[in-house]
């Protein structure tokens, strides 16, 4: 495919991610099925990044679950977030009282989900946990605080590389790749 030829190297293939997925899912399976009988946790993709590690994950969810979608924008067509998030879109469900998981592409600097967690919160959600695949931890500059009895997942902890695939993409290509890969920098120069 023309695209691979884009791509430095691969850090995680599609058998790695979907065995990470499944885990993450299994997690959480076990984490929220004693909340269940009061209320079906809102399953929230921040768009468009999340879209294929949310049908990934939901899919391999084994509860009662409704989905929902917020869009957060801070990138443009740049590489490195303006440190300004807005939401963009904002979700159907009413999330009042009840247990919102919010599944993210990427925690990089922290502001994004800083900011989406505070609008959930706003909204009235009794807890917010968050499942992201990628944390870029060495990047952050904003901490994020998790509400109620909210819990982190990660999928997987990446270096400070621009990547692409798996729903990343640089300038709305590359989110296809059925991997995760580093991005030629000759590509984005």
């Amino acid at each position: 495919m023309a695209l691979d030829n884009d791509i430095e190297r691969i850090l995680w293939n599609e058998e790695e991610i979907s065995q990470r997925v499944s885990e993450l899912a299994s997690q959480i399976t076990q984490d929220f099925s004693d909340t269940v009988s009061s209320s079906a946790p809102v399953v929230v993709g921040v768009a468009t990044g999340a879209f294929i590690f949310l049908a990934d994950l939901v899919r391999k969810i084994k509860l009662p679950i409704t989905v929902d979608f917020v869009r957060a924008e801070s990138y443009g067509f740049g590489t490195e977030s303006n440190g300004a998030p807005r939401i963009s879109c904002d979700l159907k469900i009413d999330i009042q009282g009840k247990h919102v998981i919010l599944v993210e592409d990427i925690v990089d600097t922290g502001n994004t989900l800083s900011c989406l967690i505070a609008h959930l919160k706003s909204k009235g959600a009794s807890s917010i946990s968050v499942c992201t695949l990628l944390d870029k931890p060495s990047r952050r500059k904003v901490n994020f605080e998790l509400v109620g009895k909210g819990k982190f997942y990660c999928g997987f902890e990446c270096p400070d590389y621009f990547v692409v695939g798996y729903g990343f993409d640089f300038a709305e290509v590359y989110r296809n790749l059925p991997y995760v890969g580093v991005l030629k920098p000759e590509m984005y120069e």
